[in-house]
């Protein structure tokens, strides 16, 4: 099975299943002497493990991170680094029940189709447990970026039909705050309230609902990105596409740009500091990239999930025998999956930024 690496300098590759004992991550290309606090780390994880509200599933997992090499003294040795976390919480007599079905809209199948067998239990290497190895990844990351001054924030921005309105404050401490807050992780309260409350009538009717995470990435230099065909914002879309969920990826004006006029949609530049090599542009449609190289500017993106297809409605299906049955959802699944995506997005851009600040310094050694 292929498909389990990520990046190029900085590059991940993860391991582990949903009810297995462990997930995993191993990250290479990792610079040394990088100061590692696991207390950040184990922050990061606490905002994706799973049973921290009402509104999200109810499987309970510490989530613990033991980093198993790479790190002497708190520092990164620039060896590969490895970190594992146990699965504490399976409950793999939930799953018995499809075994020999296929649930509508999951890997079921697929999976079946392609290896001519699937671990059924909680989706195996499918679930989207394993997107804690590439949190735990994504701290080291942003520890990386945060020496570049490169921060990122994101918050769940949509819910259903539900709209946050768009950010007053672009102070990221001040948001996170806010964000943080409230159990949906949307940086305005009053819209976090309804979110919560509608994923909660939602939860009761045994059904699930999407969203929309919105991403601001502040600081980011000038010169980030790889034409052609490694863009910034194609890799950002990879990685987005990537998480469990995710049906939709735009940045900048995004699609609303289509409805646009050239006149219109054209950031214009400007040189507020009388610096040639800093200059600003008067709107950000672009998203922060033009010609898939970063311009200074945020960068903007939002990231759209689908409904989590468990549901605990009966639904039909056919079984291994390809014959009609009839299937409703058991075990612990989350109503609305954006408010703990909310971290993997976060993370996974990290993992983008990183991965080309090291190709950036590449070039700088060599001009």
């Amino acid at each position: 099975m292929a498909g389990n690496s990520f990046g190029d300098v900085f590059r991940i590759t993860t391991f582990g299943e949903s009810h297995g004992e462990a997930i995993g991550v191993i990250i290479d290309g990792c610079p040394a002497n990088i100061t590692l606090d696991e207390s950040f780390i184990q922050s990061e994880l606490d905002k994706r493990r799973p049973g921290q509200s009402r509104i999200t599933t109810q499987r309970k997992e510490s989530d613990t991170a033991k980093i198993l090499s790479g790190v002497f003294e708190g520092k990164t040795t620039g060896t590969p680094l490895a970190m594992v976390i146990p699965n504490e919480d399976q409950r793999s007599k939930d799953y018995s029940h499809i075994k020999d079905m296929y649930r509508p809209s999951h890997a079921d199948y697929t999976y079946q189709m392609k290896y001519g067998i699937r671990d059924y239990r909680g989706g195996g290497r499918s679930s989207a447990r394993e997107t804690a190895a590439r949190v735990a990844a994504g701290a080291v990351a942003k520890t990386l970026l945060a020496q570049s001054d490169i921060h990122i924030f994101a918050h769940v921005s949509g819910v259903g039909k539900i709209e946050a309105p768009n950010l007053v404050s672009h102070d990221i401490d001040e948001l996170i705050n806010i964000r943080e807050g409230n159990i949906a992780r949307c940086a305005d309260p009053a819209t976090a309230n309804e979110m919560i409350d509608f994923i909660d009538s939602v939860r009761k009717a045994g059904d699930t609902v999407g969203g929309r995470i919105s991403v601001i990435i502040q600081n980011t230099p000038v010169g980030l990105g790889e034409p052609v065909f490694d863009k910034l914002h194609a890799d950002l879309a990879k990685a987005m596409m990537g998480i469990n969920a995710v049906h939709g990826f735009e940045y900048g004006s995004g699609f609303a740009g289509s409805q646009m006029q050239g006149s219109e949609h054209n950031d214009i530049f400007v040189n507020p500091k009388n610096d040639a090599e800093h200059l600003k542009t008067l709107t950000n449609f672009s998203g922060g990239i033009q010609g898939g190289i970063s311009n200074g500017m945020d960068i903007t993106f939002r990231v759209a999930f689908k409904p989590v297809a468990t549901i605990m409605r009966p639904q039909q299906t056919v079984n291994q025998a390809g014959e009609a049955s009839e299937i409703t959802g058991k075990g612990r699944h989350d109503p609305c999956v954006v408010p703990r995506a909310v971290i993997i997005v976060e993370a996974m851009a990290a993992l983008v930024l990183a991965d080309h600040l090291l190709k950036n310094r590449i070039y700088e050694t060599t001009k």
